[in-house]
Protein backbone atom coordinates (compact mmCIF):
# COMPACT_ATOMS: atom_id res chain seq x y z
CA UNK A 1 0.00 0.00 0.00
CA UNK A 2 1.06 3.26 -1.47
CA UNK A 3 1.76 6.13 1.68
CA UNK A 4 -1.25 8.12 0.26
CA UNK A 5 -3.30 5.30 0.88
CA UNK A 6 -2.35 5.08 4.60
CA UNK A 7 -3.71 8.39 5.31
CA UNK A 8 -7.80 8.47 6.09
CA UNK A 9 -10.18 8.77 3.43
CA UNK A 10 -13.77 9.62 4.04
CA UNK A 11 -16.09 7.01 3.17
CA UNK A 12 -17.45 7.16 -0.28
CA UNK A 13 -21.03 7.22 1.01
CA UNK A 14 -19.90 10.28 3.44
CA UNK A 15 -21.53 13.97 2.69
CA UNK A 16 -17.87 14.63 1.43
CA UNK A 17 -18.36 12.84 -1.39
CA UNK A 18 -21.86 14.28 -2.40
CA UNK A 19 -21.18 16.48 -5.54
CA UNK A 20 -23.35 19.25 -7.21
CA UNK A 21 -24.37 19.69 -10.67
CA UNK A 22 -25.72 23.31 -11.06
CA UNK A 23 -28.40 22.15 -13.46
CA UNK A 24 -29.49 18.84 -12.82
CA UNK A 25 -28.39 18.66 -8.73
CA UNK A 26 -26.49 15.46 -7.32
CA UNK A 27 -24.65 13.81 -8.92
CA UNK A 28 -23.87 9.55 -8.40
CA UNK A 29 -20.58 8.27 -7.89
CA UNK A 30 -20.14 6.15 -11.50
CA UNK A 31 -20.83 9.99 -12.88
CA UNK A 32 -18.42 12.44 -10.43
CA UNK A 33 -16.02 13.34 -13.22
CA UNK A 34 -15.40 16.58 -15.47
CA UNK A 35 -14.93 16.92 -18.88
CA UNK A 36 -11.44 17.67 -19.44
CA UNK A 37 -11.01 14.49 -16.79
CA UNK A 38 -12.85 12.00 -19.07
CA UNK A 39 -10.87 13.11 -22.34
CA UNK A 40 -7.46 12.64 -20.25
CA UNK A 41 -8.42 9.77 -18.78
CA UNK A 42 -9.48 8.02 -22.06
CA UNK A 43 -5.75 8.78 -23.51
CA UNK A 44 -4.32 7.79 -20.37
CA UNK A 45 -5.85 4.28 -20.25
CA UNK A 46 -5.31 3.72 -24.05
CA UNK A 47 -2.01 5.04 -23.61
CA UNK A 48 -1.65 1.97 -20.91
CA UNK A 49 -3.17 -0.47 -23.33
CA UNK A 50 -0.72 0.20 -26.01
CA UNK A 51 1.94 -0.03 -23.66
CA UNK A 52 0.88 -3.73 -22.62
CA UNK A 53 0.55 -4.22 -26.36
CA UNK A 54 4.12 -3.34 -27.15
CA UNK A 55 5.22 -5.94 -24.42
CA UNK A 56 3.50 -8.18 -26.03
CA UNK A 57 4.58 -8.16 -29.44
CA UNK A 58 8.42 -7.59 -28.46
CA UNK A 59 8.65 -10.64 -25.85
CA UNK A 60 8.98 -13.04 -27.90
CA UNK A 61 12.02 -10.77 -29.77
CA UNK A 62 13.80 -10.83 -26.09
CA UNK A 63 17.37 -12.62 -25.90
CA UNK A 64 18.79 -11.07 -22.26
CA UNK A 65 17.10 -13.35 -19.48
CA UNK A 66 17.30 -10.50 -16.93
CA UNK A 67 14.89 -8.00 -19.46
CA UNK A 68 12.60 -10.59 -19.95
CA UNK A 69 12.07 -11.37 -16.72
CA UNK A 70 12.08 -7.10 -16.21
CA UNK A 71 9.26 -7.37 -18.83
CA UNK A 72 7.22 -9.52 -16.86
CA UNK A 73 7.14 -8.18 -14.22
CA UNK A 74 5.86 -5.00 -15.17
CA UNK A 75 3.25 -6.25 -17.15
CA UNK A 76 2.04 -7.90 -14.30
CA UNK A 77 1.65 -4.50 -13.04
CA UNK A 78 0.85 -2.62 -15.57
CA UNK A 79 -2.31 -4.94 -15.46
CA UNK A 80 -3.41 -5.00 -12.40
CA UNK A 81 -2.81 -0.78 -12.06
CA UNK A 82 -4.81 -1.18 -15.40
CA UNK A 83 -7.64 -2.82 -13.88
CA UNK A 84 -7.88 -1.15 -10.81
CA UNK A 85 -7.92 2.84 -12.57
CA UNK A 86 -10.88 1.07 -14.80
CA UNK A 87 -12.75 -0.03 -11.85
CA UNK A 88 -12.08 3.29 -10.12
CA UNK A 89 -13.18 5.23 -13.20
CA UNK A 90 -16.51 3.76 -13.81
CA UNK A 91 -17.99 3.14 -10.08
CA UNK A 92 -15.79 6.07 -8.63
CA UNK A 93 -15.29 3.87 -5.57
CA UNK A 94 -12.48 2.16 -4.47
CA UNK A 95 -11.12 -0.89 -6.23
CA UNK A 96 -11.21 -4.05 -4.76
CA UNK A 97 -7.64 -4.05 -5.53
CA UNK A 98 -5.39 -1.36 -4.14
CA UNK A 99 -2.07 -0.05 -6.03
CA UNK A 100 0.92 -1.70 -5.07
CA UNK A 101 4.58 0.05 -5.00
CA UNK A 102 6.33 -1.66 -7.70
CA UNK A 103 9.84 -2.68 -6.09
CA UNK A 104 12.77 -2.54 -8.76
CA UNK A 105 15.22 -5.41 -8.65
CA UNK A 106 17.82 -3.83 -9.90
CA UNK A 107 20.73 -1.69 -8.16
CA UNK A 108 20.95 1.92 -8.46
CA UNK A 109 24.20 2.48 -9.55
CA UNK A 110 24.99 4.52 -13.04
CA UNK A 111 27.97 4.12 -15.44
CA UNK A 112 29.30 7.50 -16.67
CA UNK A 113 30.80 8.61 -19.50
CA UNK A 114 30.49 7.87 -23.59
CA UNK A 115 31.66 4.75 -25.17
CA UNK A 116 32.37 5.22 -28.43
CA UNK A 117 29.43 3.22 -30.94
CA UNK A 118 27.87 3.31 -34.41
CA UNK A 119 25.15 6.18 -35.16
CA UNK A 120 22.02 4.70 -34.75
CA UNK A 121 19.54 4.79 -37.61
CA UNK A 122 15.81 3.28 -38.00
CA UNK A 123 15.55 -0.48 -38.50
CA UNK A 124 14.22 -2.01 -41.85
CA UNK A 125 12.56 -4.94 -40.87
CA UNK A 126 10.76 -6.55 -37.52
CA UNK A 127 14.21 -9.32 -37.90
CA UNK A 128 16.49 -6.31 -36.84
CA UNK A 129 14.77 -6.48 -33.18
CA UNK A 130 17.45 -6.67 -30.40
CA UNK A 131 17.11 -5.98 -26.74
CA UNK A 132 18.39 -2.57 -27.06
CA UNK A 133 16.02 -1.75 -29.28
CA UNK A 134 13.42 -3.25 -27.37
CA UNK A 135 14.54 -2.05 -24.30
CA UNK A 136 14.76 1.89 -25.87
CA UNK A 137 11.11 1.32 -27.08
CA UNK A 138 9.76 0.18 -23.98
CA UNK A 139 11.61 2.98 -21.99
CA UNK A 140 9.74 5.58 -24.16
CA UNK A 141 6.48 3.77 -23.75
CA UNK A 142 6.64 4.27 -19.75
CA UNK A 143 8.73 7.89 -19.66
CA UNK A 144 5.35 8.92 -21.79
CA UNK A 145 3.07 7.10 -19.49
CA UNK A 146 4.48 9.07 -16.43
CA UNK A 147 4.31 12.29 -17.88
CA UNK A 148 0.56 11.09 -19.44
CA UNK A 149 -0.70 9.88 -16.17
CA UNK A 150 0.57 12.95 -14.04
CA UNK A 151 -1.49 15.63 -16.54
CA UNK A 152 -4.54 13.51 -16.21
CA UNK A 153 -4.11 12.93 -12.71
CA UNK A 154 -4.35 17.14 -12.31
CA UNK A 155 -7.56 16.84 -13.93
CA UNK A 156 -9.17 14.70 -12.12
CA UNK A 157 -12.09 15.57 -9.78
CA UNK A 158 -13.20 12.23 -8.62
CA UNK A 159 -11.54 12.10 -4.97
CA UNK A 160 -11.24 8.60 -5.48
CA UNK A 161 -9.75 8.48 -9.18
CA UNK A 162 -7.36 10.84 -8.29
CA UNK A 163 -5.49 9.05 -5.53
CA UNK A 164 -5.59 5.86 -7.26
CA UNK A 165 -4.32 7.64 -10.32
CA UNK A 166 -1.45 10.04 -7.75
CA UNK A 167 -0.39 6.42 -6.04
CA UNK A 168 0.53 4.91 -9.81
CA UNK A 169 2.76 7.59 -10.81
CA UNK A 170 5.74 7.00 -8.75
CA UNK A 171 5.49 3.03 -9.67
CA UNK A 172 6.12 4.09 -13.67
CA UNK A 173 8.79 6.36 -12.60
CA UNK A 174 10.24 3.08 -10.61
CA UNK A 175 9.91 0.99 -13.72
CA UNK A 176 11.87 3.16 -16.31
CA UNK A 177 14.13 3.70 -13.72
CA UNK A 178 15.02 0.38 -13.57
CA UNK A 179 15.18 0.01 -17.18
CA UNK A 180 17.48 3.03 -18.17
CA UNK A 181 19.62 0.73 -15.15
CA UNK A 182 19.87 -2.18 -16.97
CA UNK A 183 20.18 -0.47 -20.68
CA UNK A 184 23.30 1.50 -19.05
CA UNK A 185 25.15 -1.40 -17.61
CA UNK A 186 24.59 -2.89 -21.75
CA UNK A 187 26.06 0.78 -22.70
CA UNK A 188 22.42 0.84 -24.41
CA UNK A 189 21.63 4.20 -22.50
CA UNK A 190 25.04 6.30 -21.84
CA UNK A 191 25.17 9.31 -19.37
CA UNK A 192 27.69 12.21 -20.08
CA UNK A 193 28.79 14.30 -17.89
CA UNK A 194 29.80 17.68 -16.77
CA UNK A 195 33.61 18.51 -15.49
CA UNK A 196 34.26 18.81 -11.99
CA UNK A 197 34.88 22.49 -12.45
CA UNK A 198 31.66 23.56 -14.49
CA UNK A 199 29.70 20.58 -12.21
CA UNK A 200 30.87 22.58 -8.64
CA UNK A 201 29.55 25.65 -10.35
CA UNK A 202 26.31 24.33 -10.89
CA UNK A 203 25.58 22.63 -7.64
CA UNK A 204 26.69 25.45 -5.92
CA UNK A 205 24.25 27.54 -7.56
CA UNK A 206 21.43 28.07 -4.91
CA UNK A 207 21.47 28.35 -1.50
CA UNK A 208 18.46 28.23 1.29
CA UNK A 209 15.70 30.12 1.55
CA UNK A 210 15.30 31.44 4.62
CA UNK A 211 11.97 30.09 6.18
CA UNK A 212 10.34 33.39 7.31
CA UNK A 213 6.43 34.23 8.10
CA UNK A 214 4.94 36.14 4.64
CA UNK A 215 4.80 39.36 4.40
CA UNK A 216 1.49 41.50 5.85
Amino acid sequence: MNQNQNQQQPLEDSPEFIHQNMQTGEVPAQFNHGGHEMFDVHEMLSGTINTLNLYTICKGHVQDPDLKAMMERHYQHITNEYNACVQAFQTGKDPAMRTQSYQMNQDNDFIYGLKPSQPKTPIQNVTELNDETISSLILGTLKSNASIRGMATLEVTNPVLRRVFADGIPNWIEMAYELSIWQNKNHYYQVPQLNQQDMTGMLNAYGQAQNQPPLQ
